[in-house]
């Protein structure tokens, strides 16, 4: 069933729970993640970020993910990732995402802010949620992979918990991406994660935190990342790793011809397996 973050992740602060959201880029990512939430019973979202238009359009696998979601036996919301322009956030609202995210984190406080604002009251008129963005994760999705430079964060690039309380007062928010030691891609080395600082801002803003950059963290560190008060986890980059890995040892191993769909069908299992590790540790269920 099709429903907005909003409600989600509402759900997800009842039960002191983190939401997966899994970014999509082909047909068996949607399986994949949609197969996994309905066998655990838990809610996800599919969300969908400019960054991998070269892979696939939003224009031809955003209605296809609003579709699925309207028939998943649990809630899905879908949601625009790194939305950075108006155009774009309409463009996923007139196609029926439930939610989005403006990314302004790039910019001056100030324009962060009151481009955040003007976000906010576009997707209501759409009845959709909104997440906002205040710090640095670094690099832009699965972009960073195969890079060799060192990623030492300084401490501008961390999300200030006042200003992060701020923030929210101005923009109307009901998601808030923070900075706390996380970046997207690979990891080049074990993360340094400021898990004190989750716990400073959630003393300030009484709002979701959404992490970003969720691929390679160790289970233990996502839990304690949950129980700090982090309620929507963005994952990707070790998902497709998982697809892509699992079918280049099954085409290894095979003694005949390969076809297309059997690589396809190795992908969404290997996938859906790392989905479903994914969810029960969000979810705290048992594996």
């Amino acid at each position: 069933m099709l429903v907005t973050m909003k409600s989600i992740l509402k759900l997800a602060e009842a039960r002191k729970i983190a939401v997966g959201a899994f970014n999509i880029t082909s047909l068996e990512g949607i399986q994949a993640v949609l197969g996994a939430a309905e066998e655990t019973g838990q809610p996800v979202i599919l969300q969908f970020a400019p960054v991998h238009e070269s892979i696939i359009p939003i224009t031809v696998i955003g209605p296809i993910m609003v579709l699925m979601a309207e028939n998943a036996a649990v809630p899905v919301a879908v949601h625009l990732d790194h939305g950075d322009d108006f155009n774009k956030l309409k463009q996923a609202l007139d196609m029926g995402f439930t939610s989005v995210m403006y990314d302004g984190s790039a910019l001056p406080f100030e324009e962060n802010a009151a481009g955040t604002k003007i976000a906010v009251e576009l997707a209501a008129a759409y009845g959709a949620s909104v997440e906002g963005e205040i710090g640095a994760m670094g690099r832009e999705e699965f972009l960073s992979v195969g890079e060799e430079e060192e990623n030492e964060a300084e401490e501008s690039c961390y999300t200030d918990p006042d200003q992060a309380e701020t923030f929210v007062s101005i923009t109307g928010i009901d998601a808030l991406a923070c900075s706390f030691g996380t970046v997207h891609g690979l990891y080049l080395k074990k993360p340094s994660l400021d898990l004190d600082r989750i716990s400073r801002i959630r003393k300030k803003v009484a709002l979701p935190i959404v992490m970003h950059g969720g691929s390679g963290i160790s289970d233990e560190d996502f839990r304690q990342c949950i129980n700090r008060g982090v309620r929507k986890i963005n994952y990707y980059t070790y998902l497709a790793k998982a697809g892509g890995m699992y079918v280049k040892e099954k085409a290894a191993k095979a003694e005949d011809m390969v076809f297309y769909h059997d690589v396809t069908l190795w992908g969404v299992e290997a996938m859906k397996n790392d989905v479903l590790h994914t969810i029960k540790v969000f979810s705290g269920l048992k594996q």
